[in-house]
């Protein structure tokens, strides 16, 4: 018998407290089941067998039209709205992600800034959508502010993880030699930072892609407005069209994310 055997053997046994968490994870379930119907609508499914057949049978002339009703052109605008959403979430996240770093600022101002970006989490893109779109009206701006204030909340807080994790001993060595508060954050921080920032960054742009196409069907910009009219007006070959587009776009954003993702972790 091994060490590691041995040692396994030895561990206290708590079968009390697994018993106790199976039970209450059984009752959970138990209980979760009888809150919704399990039966299959018959309307829904020749719905779902509608949208694979607009899958094997797209709308050629749609999926490869230029104009500005074209999938190219509303997928381009949907990859626009993400970009320049992340973008700007990723800038405004900086200041507040600093601010919310307990070893950055005193504690009691770390909290608050904490507490404000739970709250920009908490709520969801398409309620920040329709506010945006009373605001400014319907439309890629809308969308984009909207890209922009849900991003901050997630960027913030993995900045700050980021932040808290820096190597001090590298900025008190810098202090000790003499170096000016620019030059500690020139080649003291931002080398630390940035292929972690940049890192972040492209992943919540790989997730603002698809919150992108949602965000169409309430009106601000991009393809989900047309995908959810052409379902409404039954043209499945349209919704076929607008799918496919939809899933190479996103996976081509996905295998260069992960690639600019893994240079950057791996240096």
């Amino acid at each position: 018998m091994t060490t590691i055997e041995k040692q396994l053997l030895q561990a206290p046994r708590n079968h009390r407290y697994v018993l106790t968490v199976v039970a209450i994870v059984v009752i959970l379930l138990a209980w979760s089941v009888t809150e919704f119907s399990l039966k299959l609508d018959s309307n829904g499914m020749k719905i779902a067998s509608n949208i694979v057949g607009g899958l094997l049978n797209p709308d050629l002339d749609f999926l490869f039209n230029l104009s500005d009703k074209g999938v190219i052109y509303l997928l381009w605008e949907t990859f626009a709205i993400a970009l320049l959403g992340t973008i700007v979430g990723a800038i405004l996240a900086v200041p507040l992600a600093f601010l919310a770093a307990s070893n950055i600022v005193p504690k009691p101002i770390s909290w608050i800034i904490r507490l404000l970006l739970i709250f920009i989490r908490t709520v969801p893109a398409l309620v920040y959508g329709l506010m945006f779109i009373r605001v400014t009206g319907p439309g890629p701006f809308a969308g984009v502010l909207t890209i922009g204030i849900t991003s901050i909340g997630m960027l913030a807080k993995l900045y700050v993880d980021a932040i808290e994790e820096l190597d001090v001993k590298v900025l008190e060595s810098m202090t000790s030699i003499g170096c000016t508060t620019f030059e500690k954050i020139r080649y003291g921080i931002i080398p630390q930072l940035a292929s972690i920032f940049l890192s972040v960054m492209i992943y919540r742009f790989d997730m603002n892609m698809r919150e992108a196409a949602i965000l169409g069907l309430v009106g601000a910009g991009g393809i989900g407005a047309p995908l959810i009219f052409a379902m409404q007006g039954y043209k499945w070959e349209q919704v076929g069209s607008i799918l496919i587009g939809l899933v190479i776009l996103i996976l081509i954003i996905e295998f260069i994310s992960n690639k600019l993702r893994s240079k950057l972790v791996n240096g």
